[in-house]
């Protein structure tokens, strides 16, 4: 699956020589903070302060254009204000510069007019070669190669962070020094006017320096790009970390059918994001935290936890905190706990969570050998220390002197047994705790960061998106009833049988050679059901042609259909559905169908086209999953069909771009298959050739 960078970064990340386009000595402006941060390279690489005015900045005679210059440059920093930014352009690129960093303010941020200028420029930069990160964002910087074109200093480090927000990235660089963490690159993401967050994603996947990728963003542009350029870091070995608002600019917003009204922008990015193995968070402490945990153990099957604490209090909430993000706290078999029995007082709590009770106070070594006991356990995936631990060294030198080395030997058994080891302690600023945290343990102020952090190494994503592309068919001519059918039961879906009427007499003939029972629906309705468009359970001739007279006097359906009347008790009824989200392409949903659908909203979602492993997690993951398994006497369902399903219609999705939305609701599920009761297909407007582009099957 490796690729290969379509553009060559050398002039953004690696430059001889830079230039400050709007230096100035106004302590107000970017202009005289990118100037002191470039002026950080002299004696690095050649550094250019540039203004019209040829006053003096920051000590330094600065250049009027860069025509003055007889070399060329690699990278400028264009700072000036909106309407002089054309010309600092032209300047640039007329010396030769391979990238600009546009830290001006003013274009596709303000509408429509402005988007024009910046398309303007952005091809007037492309096609002298060169390529543009920003504008209207706050520069760059490499730890490795020691660029600093960044308007604040920032702390070096092991992680790339791209942000689309200035203001957040200044928080993650306060969050990562207190943890001791820092950047090996910053990249402000801006406009993303001709640098996308995926090109960018993917360069610093390739970057030797970098080993975790962090990234706030809000608009992805090409989703799918996104997607595969974090699924290629994860091949690399690199995780990457997203903390988002919003989601996607999804249509589902506005969608009125079953899929659409069950769909949000944050299940679409959260599809996403399992496919590409991304783990999301919600809070720039958050992005903090489990970027921590990933640097020091990477991910792990954490979901049995062991909880230490030296007191009942800490212990109880730590459990319970732990069980409420979805990981356990089991029971130590009898082996584990005599042995913490003989080592604890009588008082102490030996069966998880442990209170060590008082043992801290009385030899403080306690904490290690009984983390030591926890981490031995082979049904013990990682381990939680909760409470004082941290604080002992306020009660004396000789205290304080063994409690640091108590954690010296704390941070070797994790490394030892390499199970994940955090730890919350009410004195996160004692000594102790910064040996904990140099040593690779995570150290947290509160119990929920570090239960959310665990439970984010716990749930890996599942990294399942492959870089094929499935070719498309032939496009889909109508979203007509027969015309959907076909189009279904080519992509592998079996549906009953069924004949389209337009009158009392062929209802009666249809039923005849399908056979009774059968169902009388009317076409043409986005919810029959609703409606008065479904009649069921038609036993006999006069039954049918009763129901018929009825819906055609009420309705004037423009066709009727006739189908087998299948029995639902004994199976699960599933609804599976494909929306097209205007990032991400294709989204696939699977969850508990019927005419409940919608009150219960049990679905799952993962990005189109997927694999049988990932539809089978899709029925996996929904709460109603034990109804396949059979409940009440009734037998167990044939899962592996209803996967089969799931792939078939994503696949179908993906293959026709034409449809904007495909669904399947009721698909029956009973122990000898799955079978397709209902079905609609919505094309897109411009692949529609009829009035309406939401005509029902």
């Amino acid at each position: 699956m490796t690729q290969t960078l379509s553009r060559d970064f050398t002039a953004l990340f690696t430059p001889r020589s830079v230039a400050v386009i709007g230096a100035s000595n106004d302590h107000r402006k970017y202009g005289n903070w990118l100037s002191a941060q470039a002026l950080r390279m002299t004696g690095v690489r050649q550094v250019h302060l540039v203004n019209k005015r040829g006053e003096s900045v920051l000590g330094q005679v600065p250049l009027r254009s860069l025509s003055d210059l007889n070399e060329a440059i690699d990278l400028a920093v264009i700072t000036v204000p909106v309407n002089a930014f054309e010309d600092a352009v032209d300047d640039a690129l007329a010396a030769g510069a391979g990238a600009i960093v546009g830290v001006t303010a003013g274009f596709a941020e303000l509408g429509p007019e402005g988007k024009a200028i910046q398309d303007r420029l952005v091809r007037k930069i492309r096609d002298a070669g060169a390529m543009l990160l920003g504008p209207n964002c706050l520069g760059i910087s490499d730890s490795t190669t020691q660029l600093t074109l960044a308007s604040n200093p920032l702390p070096a480090g092991r992680v790339s962070l791209l942000s689309q927000s200035g203001n957040i990235a200044l928080e993650l660089a306060k969050f990562f020094e207190r943890r001791q963490l820092g950047f090996s690159r910053f990249i402000s993401l801006g406009n993303q006017a001709d640098l996308s967050v995926s090109e960018l994603l993917a360069a610093c996947s390739e970057h030797d320096g970098t080993d975790l990728i962090a990234i706030y963003c809000e608009d992805f542009g090409d989703g799918r790009a996104f997607v595969a350029a974090a699924s290629e870091a994860r091949a690399r070995g690199k995780h990457v970390v997203l903390l988002t608002v919003g989601g996607s600019d999804a249509s589902v917003r506005g969608a009125r059918s079953h899929t659409g009204a069950l769909t949000s922008s944050a299940d679409v990015l959260g599809a996403a994001c399992r496919s590409a193995g991304i783990y999301q968070v919600s809070t720039p402490r958050e992005l903090t935290d489990v970027a921590t945990a990933l640097l020091a153990y990477g991910p792990a099957a954490t979901t049995r936890v062991a909880v230490i604490a030296d007191g009942g209090g800490h212990a109880g909430v730590a459990s319970d905190v732990l069980e409420a993000v979805g990981l356990q706290v089991p029971e130590f078999p009898p082996t584990v706990s005599a042995a913490l029995r003989q080592a604890l007082p009588p008082s102490a709590g030996v069966s998880n969570p442990i209170d060590i009770a008082g043992a801290g106070e009385r030899d403080i070594t306690s904490f290690a050998s009984t983390l030591e006991t926890a981490l031995q356990c082979p049904g013990i995936d990682a381990v939680v220390l909760t409470g004082y631990f941290g604080g002992y060294g306020d009660y004396g030198d000789m205290l304080a002197a063994d409690e640091i080395n108590t954690a010296y030997t704390m941070t070797k058994l994790a490394q030892h047994y390499g199970k994940p080891v955090l730890v919350h302690t009410i004195r996160s600023d004692s000594d102790a705790a910064r040996v904990l945290a140099t040593g690779g343990i995570p150290v947290y102020e509160a119990i929920e960061d570090a239960a959310r952090t665990l439970a984010a190494l716990a749930h890996v994503p599942t990294g399942t998106y492959e870089l094929t592309v499935t070719d498309p068919a032939s496009p889909v001519i109508s979203d007509g009833y027969w015309e959907s059918r076909e189009l279904l039961r080519d992509a592998g879906i079996d549906f009953v049988p069924a004949q389209l009427v337009r009158s009392s007499r062929q209802a009666v003939e249809a039923a005849d050679a399908i056979g009774y029972p059968v169902v009388l629906k009317a076409l043409g309705l986005l919810h029959k059901s609703d409606s008065g468009g479904v009649a069921l359970n038609l036993t006999t001739p006069q039954e049918l042609e009763h129901a018929f007279g009825r819906m055609d006097s009420m309705l004037q359906a423009p066709g009727y259909s006739v189908e087998a009347m299948e029995s639902l008790d004994e199976g699960v009824e599933l609804i599976i559905g494909v929306q097209t989200d205007p990032r991400f392409g294709p989204i696939v949903m699977a969850g508990l169908g019927g005419v409940l659908t919608e009150v219960l909203a049990d679905v799952a979602f993962a990005l189109a086209p997927v694999d049988y492993d990932t539809a089978r997690h899709l029925l996996h993951r929904l709460r109603s999953e034990p109804l396949f398994k059979g409940v009440r006497g009734r037998p167990a369902i044939d899962i592996d069909a209803a996967a089969r399903a799931i792939v078939s219609i994503s696949r179908c999705a993906a293959a026709h771009p034409e449809i904007a939305e495909l669904e399947i609701n009721p698909l029956l599920l009973t122990s000898a298959g799955a079978i397709g009761l209902d079905a609609r297909i919505v094309l897109t407007p411009s692949s529609n050739n009829s009035d309406s582009t939401e005509r029902n099957i």
